[in-house]
């Protein structure tokens, strides 16, 4: 009996609380955690902090507030992925020749085709180092052009670039010219072969400063939610045609699913589709 252990606590008051409903708050949070928990099964989706999976959830029809996600995630000791150190993958050449630097680290652009920014990684798999490039559109973040291959060459970063051309062509944006592609002073892209084909595309070359990470944080940090999201969760990697298969599903998923704080939480297609909508409703008919 607790009047044993010196608790004065009236009989019925015991069995009251002990034969009592649970509250609203409890099942509601039963509820949400619930949600969570079968959310977080999802691909990718497993890595968001408590800010991510609010999005998520409120954008799938949820109406939950963003402290509640975060008090029920502390609670089951759910937190986001945690980005790992960036590595140096792209070395210059000294001696080659390199665009000016026409961004300055302002990395903003008012419509798609710009400004670019591009950059590459490395992944290790059991058959050896695999390359993976990227080029991103600053406007709206999304991923124009990626390509994988086992050499850290400049053919790697002309086949990204041929395929952000060709990518943006099939989206109906036929001229290039008066875009910035925008890199380190690695020298696969200060190469007379690559700036060459910018040239031809009539695309401006810009080159950051050497050994300055800040000349091209937007791409690097780009590049280090990939890393984030799918290499180091998702290994081991067996070769070239598996990190190729698997970033495939991941690009489409960063450019029509997830969604970026810096473009007010939307994704990057939904981004680019306002875009248009708005510049079609300002011509004029006829």
């Amino acid at each position: 009996m607790l009047s044993e252990h010196g608790i004065k606590i009236a009989p019925s008051t015991y069995y009251d609380n002990l034969n009592r409903e649970p509250s609203k708050r409890v099942l509601r949070d039963a509820e949400i955690t619930e949600l969570i928990a079968t959310t977080r099964e999802q691909r990718f989706i497993a890595r968001f902090g408590a800010r991510k999976m609010w999005l998520h959830l409120r954008r799938q029809g949820h109406d939950v507030a963003r402290c509640t996600i975060e008090r029920l995630m502390t609670r089951n000791g759910w937190q986001g992925a945690v980005r790992g150190k960036r590595v140096r993958t792209t070395i210059g050449d000294a001696k080659a020749e390199r665009p000016l630097d026409l961004v300055d680290r302002d990395f903003t652009a008012t419509c798609p085709n710009q400004l670019w920014v591009a950059d590459f990684t490395y992944v290790a798999t059991w058959s050896g180092t695999v390359y993976v490039a990227f080029i991103f559109d600053v406007f709206s973040r999304m991923i124009v052009g990626w390509r994988a291959a086992t050499r850290m060459s400049t053919q790697l970063v002309l086949d990204t670039l041929e395929h952000a051309i060709w990518a943006r062509h099939q989206a109906g944006a036929g001229d290039l010219s008066g875009l910035v592609h925008h890199t380190d002073a690695g020298s696969q892209y200060t190469s007379f072969a690559f700036t060459s084909r910018l040239l031809q595309a009539g695309v401006d070359a810009s080159v950051g400063s050497v050994g300055d990470a800040y000349d091209n944080a937007l791409a690097e940090s780009q590049i280090g939610i990939y890393k984030t999201e799918l290499i180091r969760p998702e290994g081991p990697w067996r070769d070239v045609e598996h990190v190729e298969h698997e970033t495939l599903n991941w690009v489409h998923w960063f450019n029509h699913e997830r969604t970026h704080e810096s473009v007010d939480d939307l994704t990057p297609a939904e981004v680019e589709t306002a875009h248009y909508a708005a510049r079609n409703r300002l011509v004029p008919t006829e």
